[in-house]
């Protein structure tokens, strides 16, 4: 695993003016969060034009080309959000926001320096900045600096401890280093946080599975499958628990589903084989 995001916790951030000035463009589609005042989640594609609308009438406010910015870099056009935090940061160089918001779309396209860089800024523009924190220290575990994500995850964590994405990477750090109790803590906090589940019950499957708890990581992948049936890894994954739990039939049902999805992943190839799956046959999965 790499960089699973899970939602709950980390979203682009737009600021408090923006989001007003587009719900009153939009009909009131954008509301403040209680865990975060400055943010609002930001609206579709389809209100591209209306928040351009809102830049047209302010041209020199900052929060206006950073919402717009995140709209485009959740919709797919990472020049565009490119341009707009740039604008965004000319406008305010002290946009802390902006500077976080521009290091998640570099780290997205894997310019990790580059988003390095801007959570550093960020932060020296607001310590108390728990999504730069949380940004740097992924920046960070992906670099493989160890101790600094995990100082940085344990900021953003004491900043806002509602924070599932902050409790999901600090598990994944936790489980890089093979601390599977502490991982298995972490992901069971960060699902009671999130609507978005799947990714952390495969997480968290992975780490039972490595302190040999095979049941407790069979249910949790039950759980990743019913909630997204197309995940290869979870499939695959699940093959295994139910292979180390000696039900070879459910654990050939799970890896003939991976394979269904992406014949040629490679663990579920080698899965299916190891419990003496056939092409053609029908297996039971539940």
């Amino acid at each position: 695993m790499t960089e699973a995001v899970v939602k709950g916790g980390w979203r682009w951030r737009i600021g408090r003016f923006a989001a007003l000035a587009a719900a009153v463009a939009l009909g009131g589609c954008a509301g403040l969060t209680s865990a975060e005042k400055d943010e609002a989640p930001a609206p579709a594609q389809s209100n591209l034009a209306s928040l351009t609308e809102v830049i047209q009438k302010h041209p020199d406010d900052p929060q206006a080309y950073n919402m717009r910015g995140s709209v485009f870099a959740e919709t797919g056009q990472p020049e565009q959000a490119l341009a707009d935090f740039n604008k965004a940061i000319s406008l305010d160089p002290n946009y802390a926001q902006a500077y976080a918001n521009r290091a998640l779309l570099y780290r997205q396209n894997g310019k990790l320096e580059l988003a390095l860089a801007d959570d550093n800024k960020a932060v020296a523009i607001d310590g108390n900045y728990a999504a730069a924190y949380l940004g740097r220290g992924i920046v960070e575990r992906l670099q493989g600096h160890s101790a600094q994500a995990l100082n940085d995850f344990n900021r953003a964590i004491q900043l806002r401890a509602d924070d599932a994405q902050a409790y999901f990477n600090r598990g994944l750090l936790y489980q890089s280093q093979h601390q599977h109790q502490f991982a298995i803590d972490d992901f069971t906090t960060a699902l009671g946080l999130t609507t978005q589940k799947a990714a952390v019950f495969v997480a968290r499957a992975l780490s039972y599975l490595a302190v040999g708890d095979a049941k407790s990581a069979a249910s949790d992948l039950d759980e990743a499958v019913t909630l997204q049936p197309q995940n290869v890894q979870a499939w695959t994954s699940r093959g295994l628990a139910y292979e180390r739990l000696g039900q070879k039939e459910k654990a050939a049902g799970s890896y003939a589903k991976a394979l269904n999805i992406n014949d040629k992943y490679e663990p579920a190839r080698t899965g299916f084989a190891r419990v003496g799956g056939k092409a053609g046959q029908s297996y039971e999965t539940f």
